[in-house]
C-alpha cells in the first residue's frame, strides 16, 4: 500500500555481505545485486513519493560500521527500506546467526560478521508500517540446520520482512544478479502501477525458480499476523480449467484465517496455504491458475512454465515426490528448448528433479523416472558431477535389485 501522510524523509540502506561460494561456484553475488538495485529509483524501493537518501555498504569488513549505518537509517522519520544480500552463518561459541561480511571465516564470525539480533535491536523502536526488510541470502552448512529448526531467521516484529534464503549447495547464477532480486526488479519495472511489497515479493518468488527447500519469507505464521489487504478477488476467479475442472475460489474468511488474500496474483496466498499444511487447497488453486494462464497466455508463455514449476514445488512440499519429479523433469526439458543449457533456471529444474527423485520409494517408479532424469542431466553441458554420480549410482542399484514381481514369482 502506498505510504500516505506527511512527506517525511525516507532512507534506503543496501548491504552486500560476503559472497556465498561452494566449490568455486558462486551461489549469490551480493555486489551484483547491489549494483542492480542501485539504479532503481528511491521512490520505487520505498514505495513512497517521500524524498529519501541511499546508503551503499559493499565490501565492508567491520560489523560496527554496518551497525552505525543501520542505526542512522533506523532513526529516519519516514519510510525505510533495508536490503541484505550474502551468506548466513553462525558463530561456533554462542551459535548465533550472523550475516557474513567480506573476509568472514568460520573461525572469525564473532568479530567479522553482523549478528542478526543487532538488526532487530536497531529496528524495534520504529513505528509499524514504515520499515521493509528485503533479503536475498544463502545459508551455509552451519546456519542451515538452525534456520530449519526455527523456520527462518529471528523475526523483526516492527518490519515487514520479505525474501528468500537458499540452502547450502544450491545452484547459483555466478557473478550475476541472483534470480530473486532480478525478478523483483523486473516486476517493479514491468507493472504500470507499483505493486505493494507483498505482491511484488510473490511475483518474484513465482518467477525465480528457487532451489528445492528454499525458505520463503514471510512464513505462513508471519503472514497470519498481518492485516488482510482489502481489494477485489483474485483475477480469474470462477474460471474453470477445461481439463482438471478446479474453480478458483473467491476469498472466504473462514478458509483464509491466517492467510492473506492477494489483490490479483495468488502466489503468496498459495504459498501460505502450502506452508500451513493445506496442500490440497494449494495444489487445486495452482492447477486452476495454470489452466487460466494456458488459456490467456498460451502453452509456450513464460508464465505457463512458471506455473509448472510452482506446481512442482508444491508437490515437493506435500511429499508427493512422484508428481514433483515428473513436473521438474518436464520443466527442465521445456527450459532446455527455450534457454541455453547452462542457464541457472535449467540447472535449478534439474536439481529439483534430482532432489525429488531420490525420495522415491517404489523401485519401479524410481527406475522409470531415473531414465528420464539421467537423460536430462546428461544434456547439460557441464553437469554437476555430484548430481550425475548420485543418479548413476542409484540407477545401478535399482537395476541390480530384483523386481517385486520376480521376487514373488
Amino acid at each position: 500500500m502506498q505510504i500516505e501522510g506527511p512527506r517525511q524523509r525516507g532512507h534506503v540502506l543496501l548491504v552486500a555481505g560476503d559472497a556465498a561460494v561452494r566449490r568455486r561456484a558462486v551461489q549469490v553475488a551480493p555486489s551484483a545485486n547491489l549494483a542492480a538495485l542501485g539504479v532503481v529509483p528511491v521512490a520505487g524501493l520505498l514505495n513512497s513519493d517521500a524524498p529519501g537518501d541511499t546508503t551503499y555498504l559493499d565490501g565492508v569488513r567491520d560489523p560496527n560500521t554496518v551497525l552505525t549505518r543501520l542505526r542512522t537509517a533506523a532513526a529516519t522519520p519516514g519510510p525505510l527500506f533495508v536490503y541484505l544480500s550474502g551468506r548466513l552463518t553462525v558463530d561456533r561459541r554462542a551459535h548465533r546467526l550472523h550475516l557474513a561480511l567480506a573476509g568472514t571465516t568460520s573461525a572469525s564470525v564473532r568479530w567479522t560478521a553482523l549478528p542478526w539480533d543487532w538488526l532487530g535491536g536497531e529496528l524495534r523502536d520504529r513505528p509499524p508500517g514504515l520499515t521493509t526488510l528485503l533479503l536475498d541470502l544463502v545459508a551455509d552448512r552451519a546456519a542451515w540446520p538452525l534456520l530449519q529448526e526455527y523456520g527462518g531467521p529471528p523475526e523483526t516484529p516492527t518490519a515487514d520482512v520479505y525474501g528468500v534464503v537458499r540452502p547450502p549447495g544450491s545452484v547459483g547464477g555466478g557473478n550475476t544478479v541472483s534470480s530473486y532480486t532480478r525478478h523483483w526488479i523486473d516486476q517493479l519495472h514491468s507493472n504500470p502501477t507499483r505493486p505493494d511489497h507483498l505482491r511484488l515479493h510473490a511475483l518474484a518468488v513465482g518467477a525465480a525458480a528457487l532451489p528445492p527447500g528454499s525458505l520463503v519469507l514471510p512464513t505462513a505464521r508471519a503472514l497470519g499476523t498481518r492485516p488482510r489487504p482489502v481489494g477485489p478477488p483474485a483475477a480469474g476467479a470462477h474460471a474453470t480449467g477445461p481439463a482438471q475442472g478446479f474453480p478458483v475460489p473467491d476469498p472466504e474468511p473462514s478458509r483464509a484465517a491466517d492467510v492473506p488474500v492477494p489483490e490479483r496474483d495468488p502466489r503468496a496466498h498459495i504459498h501460505a496455504l502450502a506452508t500451513s499444511g493445506r496442500h490440497p487447497e494449494a495444489a487445486d488453486l495452482a492447477r486452476a491458475w495454470e489452466q487460466h494462464v494456458l488459456r490467456t497466455r498460451g502453452s509456450t508463455s513464460d508464465e505457463a512454465l512458471e506455473w509448472l514449476e510452482i506446481r512442482a514445488d508444491l508437490a515437493r512440499m506435500a511429499d508427493d515426490f512422484p508428481l514433483a519429479t515428473r513436473l521438474w523433469i518436464t520443466a527442465g526439458r521445456t527450459r532446455l528448448a527455450r534457454q541455453p543449457a547452462d542457464a541457472p533456471e535449467v540447472r535449478a529444474a534439474a536439481t529439483g528433479a534430482l532432489h525429488c527423485w531420490t525420495r522415491l520409494k517404489d523401485p519401479d517408479t524410481a527406475t522409470r523416472a531415473g531414465l528420464e532424469l539421467l537423460d536430462l542431466l546428461r544434456t547439460l553441458p557441464h553437469p554437476n558431477p555430484d548430481h550425475l554420480r548420485l543418479a548413476e549410482q542409484r540407477m545401478e542399484l535399482l537395476n541390480r535389485a530384483p523386481s517385486p514381481t520376480a521376487a514373488g514369482g
